[in-house]
């Protein structure tokens, strides 16, 4: 009998006879292991754990642990949706494609005569659990073109038949269980009985194939997990995020709106989220000139021909938009960049003068697509806390270094961790190979001298230079994209940028592209949701508020809010004819961080008596000591 070799993950050869599969294997190695393999990668291809194995190969397995593994199961239990939904509803609904996506997966039905509900949904689950118990084994096959094409005509599925006809294979595959056959590249689990936990989440529309002149589709989302038990806990942060939801709080605490008046993408902010706001950028502006950077600001229209110099208008065009004024083409800014280069500019520099680190607030437009505009998140109009450091080669990881610092401290500041991934050369991009090598080589010496574990995303940097891109973990363990580090020797090379050596010969500067925050109007969002509406009291933009138990306390308290507004709180009054507990049902529903109580005592004492909103009493103190309390509170963050 023939052998093969069989190197695995740590290294070592075993012989194995030809024609074992990669479950074999895994029984060889232990039953355990066995139990959990759901997949196999062989040199590099993702199969089925079931695939004989027919040659010396490198064999990985993959268990539900390992996120591929996992996107095999929810594959794996689209297509027991897909196969329930048929089984439910028949020739009334017509299958077209369903992925694994980010904690879930989908699947697109087309049905012109049923219209699917959350009402539904049981049903659904009821017989995809059925069809589960069942343990019907998942069998891959192979066939031609044309014997596909005739298989899914026969059974009216003309979106699987035009999907075949697109496809450039002789040969194409199938996946069976029970009476269910779907089109797909697999890999998949080896039966229903391994699917354990899952359950629909929502419907939506969808165009077929994401083009809006195609047939509209109906979208079923939903999860699954390996077991109850990570199911239940999905669902539980699930429904956390939807009351988390900055759309609603942001509503709820009357921070912004939008307007189909004004534009889509574009935010509107009202007074506590206008200070809210204020209060964040004050805080970048003092950062930042703690750390030796210099304020400047630059128009928001620029001649377009500067844009074809930098190769925005080559390579950004699309997002962006451009005006004529007096006959003449200008771009709205999307980028700061720009301008800082002309400040640059604007003198000789010497290596004595560098770095120079330029700090704008500056506000940018982007053509966003409406389908992906989303509350704060994703908007046309935003600020970002934009900066530009220009440095000798020689000063480039140490100006790396200092910004990585830079947004850990501000990061700790918020109690947020944070992962890090490096961005390379995208397709689209401009520049030469050496320098962007040398950017990529610079960003990565940074992180490894740091010990900052990274990750490599290949081809998803910036077009005129690679980049470390921050992303942070909130209360409920999503991942935000907030901080990027940008290195480029692109732009300084376009835009002729020199500095004068010790040598007394130009040379070329570097230029780091980076912001800490990001977009304010996204991170304010992403705080919303962190933080649930409760901010902390340094940026709450309401950080007390003034209650009366009577008319008779009025005088009082309306003393007490001017002489606490007059020392720097952040405060409002209520001073309604209302019952008490009304009103801190109000302020806590506002999520205001303290509600001073003034009754007869309080009055007679010329003191307050704060409650916090977690209904937590502190001593009665005066004014004055409240106002103290909140400045030393508040003063780590100054």
């Amino acid at each position: 009998m023939s052998k093969v070799q069989i190197e695995l993950p740590d290294g070592s050869m075993k012989d194995f006879p030809a024609g074992t599969t990669a479950l074999d294997v895994a029984r060889a190695i232990g039953e355990r292991l066995a139990r959990q393999a759901v997949a196999a990668r062989v040199d590099g291809e993702l199969v089925d754990i079931q695939t004989p194995l027919l040659q010396d190969c490198r064999l990985e397995l993959l268990t539900l642990s390992s996120a591929e593994g996992l996107d095999v199961y929810r594959h794996s239990t689209a297509h027991l949706m897909a196969h329930a939904v048929k089984a439910l509803f028949g020739q009334d609904v017509q299958v077209t494609i369903g992925p694994a996506i980010e904690n879930g997966f989908y699947y697109d039905f087309y049905s012109d005569t049923h219209k699917f509900t959350p009402e539904e949904f049981a049903a659904i689950e009821n017989k995809m659990a059925e069809l589960a118990a069942a343990d019907l084994p998942i069998r891959r096959e192979e066939m031609t073109r044309e014997s596909a094409i005739q298989l899914f005509r026969e059974m009216g599925e003309t979106y699987k038949v035009e999907l075949i006809e697109d496809l450039p294979n002789e040969t194409v595959s199938l996946y069976r269980q029970g009476d269910f056959v779907d089109l797909c590249r697999g890999p998949h689990l080896p039966s229903t009985g391994l699917i354990k936990a899952f359950k629909l989440t929502s419907v939506a529309g969808a165009y077929w194939r994401g083009d809006e002149n195609k047939a509209m589709l109906q979208r079923l989302y939903a999860t699954s997990f390996p077991d109850r038990k990570e199911l239940k806990a999905y669902l539980h942060r699930l429904e956390e995020a939807r009351k988390r939801d900055h759309r609603k709080l942001g509503r709820e605490l009357d921070l912004f709106s939008f307007s189909e008046e004004a534009g889509a993408g574009l935010v509107i902010w009202h007074p506590k989220g206008a200070l809210l706001r204020t209060v964040l950028e004050d805080f970048e502006r003092r950062e930042h000139l703690r750390r030796g950077y210099d304020i400047v600001m630059g128009p928001q229209l620029l001649r377009t021909d500067l844009w074809k110099t930098s190769g925005h208008y080559d390579n950004y065009r699309e997002n962006m938009y451009f005006t004529d004024v007096e006959e003449q083409s200008y771009g709205i800014k999307p980028m700061n960049c720009l301008s800082h280069m002309l400040i640059y500019k604007s003198h000789i520099r010497s290596y004595r003068d560098l770095p120079l680190r330029f700090f704008e607030l500056g506000t940018v437009h982007r053509h966003e697509k409406s389908g992906v505009l989303h509350g704060l998140t994703r908007v046309r109009g935003f600020t970002q806390d934009d900066a530009h450091i220009l440095c000798t080669p020689e000063q480039l990881d140490s100006e790396i270094k200092g910004v990585l610092q830079f947004v850990r401290d501000v990061m700790d500041i918020f109690g947020f961790e944070y992962e890090l991934e490096i961005s390379t050369r995208p397709e689209k991009s401009i520049g030469a190979e050496e320098d962007w090598e040398r950017a990529t080589q610079a960003l990565m010496s940074a992180l490894k001298d740091t010990g900052l574990p990274f990750e490599v995303n290949e081809g998803d940097g910036a077009f005129y230079g690679p980049k470390i891109d921050i992303k942070l973990k909130d209360a409920l363990d999503r991942r935000w994209q907030c901080a990027t580090i940008q290195c480029d020797f692109t732009l300084p090379e376009r835009f002729d940028l020199t500095y004068v050596g010790n040598d007394g010969e130009k040379h070329r500067p570097v230029m780091v592209h980076r912001v800490i925050l990001g977009s304010i109007e996204r991170f304010i969002g992403i705080l919303i949701e962190h933080y649930a509406g409760n901010f902390p009291l340094w940026i709450s933009p309401v950080q007390a508020v003034v209650l009366n138990v009577t008319d008779n306390q009025a005088a009082y308290a309306e003393q007490v809010f001017n002489d606490l507004r007059s020392a720097g709180v952040r405060v409002r009054k209520d001073l309604r004819n209302e019952k008490l507990g009304f009103k801190i049902r109000e302020a806590q529903v506002e999520k205001i961080p303290y509600m001073l109580v003034i009754g007869d005592k309080e009055m007679e004492q010329g003191s307050v008596a704060p409650r916090h909103r977690s209904g937590k009493m502190l001593d009665s103190m005066t004014p004055a000591e409240f106002a103290d309390f909140v400045r030393d509170e508040c003063k780590q963050y100054h």
